[in-house]
């Protein structure tokens, strides 16, 4: 029996398969290195001692995807993390995004259904909730979304409801991240963005490594505690191991359920950026700048379904995300290497 992890190389990807392997589990990891490199699968196995089974595959070739099942008769189920997932790129981008993202997808859950491997683990977002009405944001919440990225992870998510109404056979365990950050606590794997980062995190990462001269703060003006946007932070560890919990949840009921992975505590820009300065001894340059078009002033999950469900809170806190991701920074100023 095993676990086919889509984009498994990737950040979350990666982190999860290393909670998986540690914990006994088969994994067989099926990425095209879009938005990875092929030495994530010797980290993988420095830190677990364990090399998981790759196949080198593009989810939107179907025939490729097929070839995966038929090599690894064993598969029953999958954690689905592959896609594209930037959020302004999204914006430019729209039709490859909508192409890449549902197409893979739908490729996927076909043959999950050809090959009688009816479990499914989807990496969805807070970004369904839109603006919400308020917060913490419980998975009750109206869905609405304001980029294609966004749009992408909703549609998916209407998509495995109407697949488990036509075939109560299905399990489908929707799991609706906020703002994942971090490094395994080795340093060996982290978030390698290509480019300049999308994400607060490593921009600051790089700030605070010489990589980048300064931070750019996008308003000061919301209504917050000091004026700068707040979000709900999550170790990319903890995020992990939620997967686990959900893959085991998956296995023990039929039907679809949409749980949030946050910590429940909304940190600012100006948070992250102290507390990164503080565990990482560094001087963090910022600079205030106007808001981007589309952000909100606060946005954090209420986490009580985690627990009450899959039995998973997050364990680490800010200073240990903002301290792993200085350590993987560290180690890594460039990145993965390129071979």
């Amino acid at each position: 029996m095993s676990i086919l992890v889509t984009g498994g190389t990737g950040f979350i990807g990666s982190h999860t398969v290393v909670q998986m392997l540690q914990a006994g589990m088969d994994v067989v990891i099926a990425d095209n290195f879009s938005n990875s490199k092929p030495c994530v699968l010797d980290r993988i196995e420095q830190i677990t001692g364990k090399r998981p089974a790759f196949e080198l595959c593009d989810l939107c070739d179907k025939d490729a995807l097929e070839q995966v099942f038929k090599k690894h008769p064993g598969i029953t189920g999958s954690i689905h993390f592959a896609g594209l997932k930037a959020v302004g790129e999204s914006v430019r981008m729209p039709v490859e995004y909508y192409r890449n993202n549902l197409n893979s997808t739908m490729n996927l859950i076909t043959l999950s259904e050809k090959y009688n491997a009816k479990r499914i683990v989807f990496s969805s977002s807070a970004t369904v909730y839109g603006k919400p009405k308020s917060v913490p944001i419980r998975e009750d919440f109206e869905r609405s979304c304001t980029n294609p990225y966004g749009e992408t992870k909703l549609i998916i998510e209407y998509l495995l409801e109407d697949v488990v109404r036509a075939d109560p056979e299905w399990s489908a365990v929707v799991l609706r991240y906020f703002n994942p950050i971090g490094a395994h606590p080795s340093g060996l794997i982290g978030e390698d963005p290509k480019g300049i980062p999308n994400n607060l995190l490593p921009y600051v990462s790089k700030v605070a490594n010489g990589k980048l001269p300064y931070v750019h703060v996008f308003g000061n003006d919301y209504a917050t505690h000091d004026g700068t946007g707040v979000r709900d932070y999550i170790h990319v560890v903890d995020l992990a191991d939620a997967h686990l919990h959900a893959v085991r949840y998956a296995e023990s009921r039929k039907g679809i359920d949409f749980i949030n992975l946050g910590t429940g505590t909304g940190y600012s820009v100006l948070d992250i950026i102290d507390a990164y300065s503080r565990v990482s001894g560094k001087k963090i340059p910022y600079q205030i700048e106007a808001r981007r078009p589309g952000d909100i002033d606060e946005c954090y999950a209420c986490p009580d379904k985690a627990l009450k469900v899959l039995g998973w809170k997050a364990r680490f806190n800010l200073d240990d995300m903002c301290r792993d991701s200085d350590n993987w920074q560290s180690k890594n100023p460039d990145g993965y290497p390129e071979k």
